[in-house]
């Protein structure tokens, strides 16, 4: 790929105050070109942009500036922080096309993955993880959409992961304009359009937002398309017209409650019939709603917040089962099998919170929305974390993450401290009270 700026040379650009030095090419695509560089001290990403793709989307300039001014509504967005154009002098010495542009922004840490490597299966992630991506996901979008904004073009290819934390990032986010508002190209990337917008019945906004979240949070949990089914199948040719009908024309979800005539096939699909199950049935009815009447009705999609209470209430689930070692999202009071191996799971010991149970099981936490029900789900600062001892996975410890003193109320009538950091051992505790509220542990 040939670079559009001149690699290894230090360029003084309109918008910051000092020069910015490229270091090495990073990628491209339709829109333009992405650099490392550095500035200052610091390393950082630029995005310069093809003439071509300037002139396409006139609104280009205007939604940068806005954006920069607005300020990032949440970190998991690698936000424009910058808005450069090249400078006289550096216009007289470099040969860079006229009118050209770009933008400063964060650099991606390189243990941040494209989303679509755990799509084709081949990346090591948790359960857990992928959830905590999920929420981080539709926390992020939560916030956007408070801030007036949509995003309008949601895929697999603007998302990274960080595997081991569930940690996500979010680029591309020159696409994001002001919700109702027509000011831009980009109508979003098949697959995860939605049908009103495929079929040019309206342009992207937050109703279309919601549907093409729903879509990357199915196939970020099943590693599937949720429209490819028995339909597909019956397809000899995936080209433009049999693409539209799948998607916009006559769309159906897979696991559609009413019609069923997208199943998945158990040979072609067998992920989707495979992972489907792991989830409870909370989280299975939000995918049911947006991909099912929220097909042709945008007014019913479900929301964001409804999104982070449905993915927090399943990390609260979750469990470990006691003979494969797998995870699983049961109610942890009821016994059931494990979707793993089949073996019976027993019910397990739960905290029980203003926001429901909270299953006692290795790395499972208790944060501030588990004490105050007016406060909304975040999982960014957990207040306790559940340990397993290093030598006896069987014996559980509560580790205390706050910056206060605890107390813990045992079997046998007496009470001890739990400093910040310390552990008080699950298999004593019968109440944990704090400044925030007391936690009953139900066996």
């Amino acid at each position: 790929m040939t670079a559009l700026l001149p690699l290894g040379t230090t360029l003084q650009l309109e918008g910051i105050s000092g020069p910015l030095r490229l270091i090495r090419l990073l990628g491209g695509g339709g829109q333009g070109q992405v650099y490392e560089a550095e500035y200052g001290k610091e390393r950082v990403a630029l995005k310069w942009y093809f003439p071509g793709c300037i002139s396409k989307d006139r609104g280009l300039d205007q939604r940068l500036r806005e954006c920069i001014r607005a300020t990032s509504p949440n970190p998991s967005f690698l936000w424009p922080i910058a808005l450069l154009s090249p400078s006289v002098e550096t216009l007289q010495q470099h040969s860079i096309p006229l009118g050209t542009f770009g933008y400063m922004m964060g650099l991606r840490p390189a243990d941040f993955v494209g989303a679509h490597e755990h799509v084709g299966g081949h990346l090591q992630i948790s359960l857990r993880h992928v959830l905590r991506a999920c929420f981080f996901l539709a926390e992020a979008f939560h916030e956007l959409h408070l801030k007036g904004l949509c995003y309008k073009d949601v895929s697999l290819g603007n998302l990274f992961l960080q595997p081991q934390t569930g940690r996500i990032l979010i680029c591309d986010n020159d696409n994001v304009d002001i919700d109702g508002r027509d000011l831009g190209s980009a109508v979003g990337t098949p697959g995860f359009m939605a049908p009103e917008v495929l079929l040019g019945q309206a342009r992207p906004g937050t109703n279309s937002d919601l549907f093409s979240l729903a879509v990357l949070l199915f196939r970020l949990l099943t590693r599937h398309d949720p429209l490819k089914g028995s339909l597909e199948l019956q397809i000899r040719c995936l080209d433009e017209p049999a693409r539209r009908r799948l998607y916009g024309e006559d769309p159906v979800f897979i696991f559609d409650l009413l019609d069923e005539r997208n199943r998945p096939d158990p040979i072609e699909h067998a992920a989707a019939l495979l992972t489907w199950p792991i989830y409870p049935a909370q989280l299975q009815g939000l995918f049911q709603q947006t991909l099912g009447v929220g097909m042709r009705e945008p007014g019913r999609r479900v929301y964001t917040g409804q999104w982070k209470t449905a993915l927090a209430r399943t990390l609260d689930q979750r469990r470990l089962c006691p003979a494969c070692g797998q995870e699983v999202f049961t109610q942890a009071d009821q016994s059931s099998l494990c979707w793993a191996c089949g073996q019976m799971l027993p019910s397990t010991p739960r905290f029980k919170t203003v926001r429901g149970d909270v299953a006692a099981a290795a790395d499972n936490e208790l944060h501030r929305h588990h004490f105050d029900s007016l406060v909304s789900e975040c999982i960014d600062h957990p207040l306790a974390s559940i340990e397993a001892h290093p030598l006896k996975a069987s014996v559980l410890g509560l580790k205390n993450l706050s910056s206060e003193t605890w107390t813990a109320e045992l079997e046998n009538g007496e009470s001890s401290s739990v400093h910040p950091g310390q552990r008080c051992n699950l298999n004593l505790l019968v109440r944990l009270r704090t400044s925030q509220g007391s936690i009953d542990l139900i066996r």
